[in-house]
């Protein structure tokens, strides 16, 4: 089957000897790996040289019995030249990458995923606040996988937390403060985190950008989320340590 659609750059490697294997995030077909066959031979035979988070508009030959596809056809959309140009841009677009590639499996179709990166890596283009965009990017990609943390009401009670709560890494969520947890490995979280949070996840890209976040919100944040990542995928996202 032909299939034509936009794709992220998430990944790319040299294969053989003029060769390049090309992981895309796709509008339409989610995670896709395919090969760009004579691309480091013949450069101008594509009209992408197929960089990190470029976005292309790609054809590719969808093979039903391996997940390894033949790209025939793979022009440069979009850049993001001021990305690239500064050290912390590229290393917060290069977290998106990573995380997306770790939380997402491949070829399950994620249209909303693909316009989140894509949110994303326009805002990171001129935004001063990049700590801000992380934040939405980890709260929006764990909502919109499946990964989310609960964190609605109580684990245990299922009543609604109306203040400061603990978090179980454990059990992905909420407890409160009238239910035992028998456990150790949690961590106290406030009202205010977990109503930015909720907002976030309730709310398209630029009202969740228009949300203010206090310091101490973004401390809990920041601790909560990686730890979260860390604890469910059971690996540590490597790009986390630049940002």
């Amino acid at each position: 089957m032909i299939i034509h659609t936009e794709g992220i750059v998430i990944k790319s490697f040299d294969f053989r000897e003029t060769s390049r294997i090309v992981t895309f995030y796709t509008k339409s077909h989610g995670k896709v790996k395919g090969v760009l066959k004579g691309i480091r031979k013949e450069p101008r035979k594509f009209g992408s040289s197929a960089d990190k988070f470029t976005v292309n508009d790609i054809v590719y030959y969808q093979y039903s019995r391996s997940d390894l596809h033949l790209v025939s056809q793979c022009d440069l959309v979009q850049y993001f030249f001021s990305i690239r140009e500064d050290y912390r841009r590229t290393m917060a677009a290069n977290y998106m990458l990573e995380l997306v590639d770790t939380v997402m499996p491949s070829e399950q179709p994620n249209k909303k995923i693909y316009l989140l990166m894509l949110d994303y890596l326009q805002a990171l283009e001129t935004a001063g606040d990049i700590d801000k965009l992380v934040h939405i990017l980890q709260i929006k990609v764990l909502s919109l996988s499946g990964f989310r943390p609960h964190i609605d009401t109580c684990l245990k009670c299922r009543r609604e937390v109306r203040g400061d709560a603990r978090f179980s890494l454990k059990s992905g969520g909420l407890i409160c403060g009238d239910c035992p947890s028998g456990e150790t490995d949690f961590t106290v979280i406030s009202k205010g985190t977990v109503a930015s949070i909720l907002h976030i996840e309730q709310n398209d890209w630029m009202k969740s950008l228009r949300l203010g976040l206090t310091h101490s919100v973004r401390k809990e944040l920041k601790y909560l989320l990686n730890s979260f990542l860390v604890y469910h995928l059971g690996r540590n996202i490597r790009t986390t340590k630049y940002l």
